[in-house]
């Protein structure tokens, strides 16, 4: 998961985080798509690591059966209005950030966290890669049309990672690519990939599952994350990058004090 080929956390085996071009030459199209309200001034936000959290998530049975970030909506829709992002994905990041507390407790990650990489790899399951052709969350939490990073074949700026899934995940017989609205490869699937929205099957273009995946994946490998040492260690684990680090802390600095991340 992230932007370009590094070295993965975990078990010493060489993975690309995700490929997805989300910092490329066509990154000045998204923010001319997204140009910030003139008549709302921006909070200049701090650089401290880790960020601060976010308003916090309200207490929901988790372990009731279905889909349990639906019964955040009431929370997300007002606060999709702040920050602009669909109410979809904030309740995928509160369902996750509940999940978190119960299965890592020692962990301490908060959803804005969550939302912040989610920006970063796919403008939270709406950018692609092509140009004329967005995606969206689904009444189902699906991401619509799925979203695929690059082949892997070893391309400049790439790993060459040979297909490990069958094309399973990826649709690529031939090559990984990373898959969905936070960008996982197959093999870093396998090992992360959880169920959050009751349906029995880990889904990398399901919003919830996929933010839950990312939740396991950085509490995995960050420990505690409200120390800067934890935080920063766990989003290496999704881009080994200073550059990815500062861009996902300033977007979960923005949703911290309620608006968008451009």
């Amino acid at each position: 998961m992230g932007s370009v080929a590094k070295k993965a956390f975990g078990c010493g085996v060489i993975v690309v985080l995700a490929v997805v071009l989300v910092i490329s030459m066509v990154g000045w199209v998204l923010s001319a798509l997204h140009t910030p309200n003139p008549l709302r001034p921006r909070i200049a936000v701090p650089d401290d690591v880790p960020p601060a959290g976010a308003v916090e998530v309200p207490h929901i049975d988790v372990n009731a059966p279905g889909r349990t970030s639906e019964k955040l909506a009431f929370w997300a829709e007002p606060l999709s209005k702040q920050i602009d992002v669909s109410p979809a994905a904030i309740q995928a990041y509160g369902n996750a950030e509940l999940i978190a507390q119960q299965s890592w407790p020692d962990c301490h990650l908060r959803w804005n966290t969550l939302a912040g990489i989610a920006q970063v790899e796919t403008r939270h399951g709406t950018y692609t890669g092509k140009l004329f052709e967005g995606a969206s969350i689904g009444p189902d939490g699906v991401v619509s049309p799925p979203i695929f990073g690059i082949k892997l074949d070893g391309s400049p700026g790439f790993a060459n990672i040979p297909d490990t899934d069958g094309g399973l995940i990826d649709g690529d017989t031939e090559h990984d690519r990373a898959v969905g609205p936070f960008q996982f490869i197959p093999e870093s699937w396998k090992r992360y990939g959880r169920d959050a929205n009751g349906d029995g099957f880990n889904d990398p273009h399901q919003i919830d599952d996929a933010a839950l995946s990312a939740a396991n994946l950085l509490c995995t490998n960050g420990g505690d994350l409200s120390t800067p040492e934890g935080w920063a260690k766990a989003v290496y684990a999704y881009n080994q990058s200073d550059k990815y680090l500062a861009d996902v802390r300033d977007a979960a600095a923005a949703y911290a004090v309620n608006q968008p991340a451009y």
